[in-house]
């Protein structure tokens, strides 16, 4: 009994603590937004609602019954006397059509329906294809955001120490006091740095949050990262598990997009059959019963009377709205092919784009990296020139920004690795 007081305990501790702030994983910002996200519920919607009209055009295989009762008066002459008597009257109908044959009218109508609710389908899953590559972009923005927070901070330090040592090299005769007028301007612009880093992370979190669907106007959560190690960055990432051929052949196996346009193609089949089944007749089965119940006409009004018979309907001429109608949806038909034929190119575009971008990255991060270690012998060099008098305070200066805007492209082309990874995952279906 005390261990299992203990395990509720610990369970509703950790429900606490997730609502009153907590770190979240990309996985955990994934399963929010598939969540909360309005757009998806939209996706959703539309896709739960098409499934009722595949519902009301298969009802059509079914019976039609219908029941009319009326209660009232009517009136009629007496003919001998021509006398106007009326009468109460109460009546009860029950109707029944059957559809037997009809030229695949309903088979037609049903599959144009069940065609567009499967093309909704695929379109609600590249939704929610969408949605995890915008959180995951969103995602990275504010870990790149965090990281440039870190450089910033380095930079401050860096110009507080440099503010520091002029004062000293001053107050020992060995260097002028514009040096100690340079390096508070350098300190002030990387405070503002600093500043602007910070906000820029806010501005991060509020492009997560409407990625994701939070709707408070504060929330009380931070994303999970880890501290870079900036020397072994590139060491970190690899090649893409397919190469340009297999990526692109996937994204045509597996984008729901292009699934969705191929099911558009088969609705429009199916109302290119519809409309030539307008030409046709339509064979159904009927049958009525009425009830009547008359006081004073019960001579004349049969109480009870029914029918039953197989029925031909047949729309011969409309003016020409048939013909207009089936060339119309053998146009929409072609239409739609072309449609495909159009998204397959733009996938490929797509994948391609997506493919080299993020081998762009790749070497772009490669060599950034080799960059910040240049870039940080160079700051050293400069250092050790300044504090022996061989160069001035200029020179230290220009070393030690190219030094941290080394580290900050580093930051940023790194994390630009990671959102291409996530558009070419989303390019090819994944």
């Amino acid at each position: 009994m005390k261990t299992q007081l203990i395990k509720y305990s610990l369970i509703l501790l950790t429900t606490l603590s997730l609502d009153a702030g907590t770190h979240l994983t990309l996985d955990d910002l994934i399963l929010k937004a598939l969540e909360n996200a309005p757009d998806l519920k939209i996706s959703t919607g539309n896709f739960e609602a098409s499934k009722s009209r595949v519902n009301a055009a298969d009802a059509n295989y079914l019976p039609r019954v219908n029941l009319h009762l009326s209660a009232g008066k009517n009136a009629r002459t007496n003919v001998p006397a021509q006398e106007m008597i009326s009468d109460n009257l109460l009546l009860g109908n029950l109707s029944l059509k059957q559809i037997l044959y009809d030229f695949g009218k309903t088979n037609s109508n049903s599959k144009s329906f069940q065609y567009e609710s499967d093309a909704l389908f695929e379109l609600n899953k590249k939704n929610v294809s969408d949605k995890i590559r915008d959180v995951k972009f969103a995602y990275y923005t504010v870990l790149q955001a965090l990281a440039l927070i870190n450089v910033q901070k380095e930079n401050v330090k860096l110009n507080e120490a440099q503010l520091y040592r002029a004062t000293r090299y001053f107050e020992a005769g060995i260097r002028t006091k514009i040096d100690i007028s340079d390096a508070k301007v350098e300190l002030i612009k990387a405070k503002l740095d600093l500043k602007t880093a910070q906000y820029d992370l806010k501005l991060a979190y509020a492009s997560l949050d409407e990625v994701i669907g939070f709707k408070a106007i504060v929330n009380d959560y931070t994303v999970y990262s880890q501290d870079l190690v900036l020397e072994s960055l590139f060491d970190s990432i690899g090649d893409y598990t397919l190469n340009l051929e297999d990526s692109i052949n996937h994204a045509y196996e597996n984008r729901n997009d292009l699934k969705s346009d191929s099911f558009r193609v088969e609705q429009s089949k199916a109302q290119k059959s519809l409309a030539k089944s307008a030409y046709y007749p339509e064979l159904y089965f009927g049958a009525d019963y009425t009830k009547q119940r008359v006081e004073k006409f019960q001579s004349s009004i049969p109480k009870d009377q029914w029918s039953a018979s197989v029925n031909l309907d047949w729309n011969i001429y409309e003016g020409g709205a048939t013909d207009a109608i089936a060339e119309e949806k053998r146009i929409a038909l072609e239409v739609s092919k072309f449609a495909y034929s159009k998204a397959s190119l733009v996938i490929k575009k797509e994948t391609t784009e997506a493919y080299l971008n993020v081998y762009k990255a790749k070497d772009t991060v490669e060599l950034s990296q080799s960059l910040v270690e240049v870039s940080d012998e160079k700051f050293n060099q400069a250092s050790k020139r300044y504090e022996h008098g061989l160069s001035d305070y200029i020179e230290l200066q220009q070393s030690r920004q190219g030094y941290i805007d080394a580290k900050a492209s580093l930051v940023v082309n790194y994390y630009n690795y990671y959102q291409a990874i996530a558009y070419l995952d989303n390019a090819i279906g994944r």
